[in-house]
């Protein structure tokens, strides 16, 4: 089976090489455009902290990188078309694709994107790289066998468009598997804040656009977060079955590039995370 293919290169350009949908800011949200400037403004700082933690040995997930073979998210991927929303620098698509699956990865940012293309020339392996949002995906609708995020697009992108996009592009019986941080820690994160603390300072029911919260690193950023009935109804009525909600606790003396002894102490008491696995059950509408 032939893997989904974004709009195709220029003659004699590697698949892997610059990315073909370079979204301009005139046709992008507020949001979007604040996003992406955020990114690509922080892109080398980011992968700089983080690049080491992300490129571990197979895939891993959350802020603690808990590992796949452990939480057993996405299963055998070996032959499946997959989709990374938010990729960075393709180290999880990376990982994918060394599994055996064929890989595509999105990302708004060009600078991440970069950054992609170099670990891609480095590792040897094939992942197709589109530049769009993820309300918005460039590609044919039920393309994909997998469509997987690890606080990436699932953060920064409105889940009204992005849940119904993943429902468009998977086939019947796919999978969604996504990664973000838990309703629970956004409760308690104040605006403007470093981390989450041990009171609730936010509005549960109405909860949805979220301004000037630094919850992963990027700088003035916007994110997004729904309460827990919400995000099921929203599923539900895209036509997904809910599978799994994993909650990972990080061990007693986990480390992190993200966070600290602080912030473990906290994921320990409380889910800072949530990882939803969903199946596309039957077609919406």
């Amino acid at each position: 089976m032939e893997p989904p293919q974004p709009p195709a290169p220029d003659p004699g350009q590697p698949a892997s090489g610059p990315p073909k949908v370079a979204p301009p800011d005139a046709g992008l949200s507020g949001h979007e455009r604040r996003n992406r400037a955020a990114w690509n403004a922080d892109a080398d700082d980011y992968q700089a902290r983080h690049g080491q933690q992300l490129a571990g040995d197979g895939k891993a997930w959350g802020t603690w990188n808990l590992p796949e073979s452990e939480l057993h998210v996405l299963g055998d991927v070996a032959g499946r078309d997959t989709l990374e929303l938010g990729c960075g620098a393709a180290q999880g698509a990376i990982d994918l694709a060394r599994a055996g699956a064929w890989p595509v990865g999105l990302d708004l940012s060009e600078g991440q994107l970069a950054h992609a293309r170099r670990l891609l020339a480095r590792a040897g392996v094939h992942v197709a790289l589109v530049q769009a949002s993820a309300e918005a995906v460039p590609l044919a609708d039920a393309s994909f066998d997998l469509v997987f995020c690890d606080h990436g697009a699932m953060n920064f992108a409105d889940p009204y468009r992005t849940v119904p996009e993943v429902a468009r592009l998977l086939r019947p019986g796919g999978l969604f598997a996504f990664c973000h941080l838990s309703p629970i820690v956004d409760l308690c994160w104040p605006d403007a804040a470093d981390r989450a603390g041990d009171r609730l300072v936010r509005d549960y029911f109405g909860m949805h656009r979220i301004d000037g919260m630094h919850r992963i690193d990027a700088v003035d950023e916007v994110v997004f977060q729904l309460p827990y009935g919400e995000w099921i109804r929203l599923f539900r009525a895209n036509g997904f079955e809910i599978l799994d909600l994993i909650e990972p606790r990080p061990a007693p003396d986990a480390v992190s590039s993200y966070r600290d002894d602080e912030d473990r102490a906290w994921a320990r008491r409380w889910p800072a995370e949530c990882i939803w696995r969903l199946r596309r059950a039957w077609p919406p509408g």
